[in-house]
Order: C-alpha cells, then structure tokens, then sequence
C-alpha cells in the first residue's frame, strides 16, 4: 500500500532535483564570467584612483591628458597646460599613464649612439 507513493514521492523528487540544476549551472556561469571579473576590476581600479600622487600622468574619462600637482580626500587637481589646472573628481580618472616605449626610430638612435660609443672606446683601448 505504501510503495506506490514512496516511488511516486521519489520520481517527483528526482524531476524537481532536475529541473533546478539548469538554473543553479546558470547561476555558477554568471558569477564566474559577468560578476567575479567586474568586481576584480572595480578593485583595482579604486586601487588604483587611491594610489593616486603627484607628479602621474593621468587621462580622465572624459579624455583630458594631465599631471597631477595636488591631491585632496576626493578631488585632484591636474595640470593640463602651463597656466591651466583644473579640479576633478577621483572617480573621474579612467587611468594613470605608463612610460611610452620608445619609437623605432628613438631605438635605432641609440642603437647608433651606443654602438659609436662601444668603436670609440675599443679604439682607445687598442692604442
């Protein structure tokens, strides 16, 4: 009397066990490829914006190239010509700019600078 419904309560049991995986797999993709990586990148950029000092060539998100001559709690103020300097928001630096690499053209120059410089010291040194 009681094995049919114990094996009707376990075939529903299993049906409803598979139709949550779906959603639960649905869920996992998302937090591994939208949520995690947004929230690592929110951190380092409020690392980022905190480390903020004088003298870092910053862009803001509105496009503006500057130095950075001062810092307060939530504004820096960026010298963007030699008579202009305008206060913005932290929040509105998009990112501090690296050293540029050299051109070609500045690596073939001191290539050829330090190679003349290597001839003439060898020349001295076989005198």
């Amino acid at each position: 009397m009681f094995l049919p419904l114990l094996q009707v309560a376990n075939a529903t049991g299993s049906q409803t066990l598979m139709s949550v995986v779906p959603f639960i797999a649905i869920i996992a993709i998302f937090y591994f490829f939208i949520i995690r990586p947004q929230n690592k990148k929110q951190k380092e950029t409020q690392k980022m914006i905190d480390a903020l000092k004088k003298g870092d060539k910053v862009v803001t998100i509105g496009g503006i190239h500057g130095v950075v001559t001062s810092t307060k709690e939530k504004t820096v103020i960026l010298k963007v010509d030699d008579n202009v300097k305008i206060e913005v928001n932290r929040s509105a630096v998009a990112g501090v700019e690296k050293e540029a690499a050299p051109s070609k053209s500045e690596k073939k120059a001191d290539d050829s600078k330090e190679s003349s410089t290597e001839e003439a010291s060898d020349s001295t040194k076989s005198e």
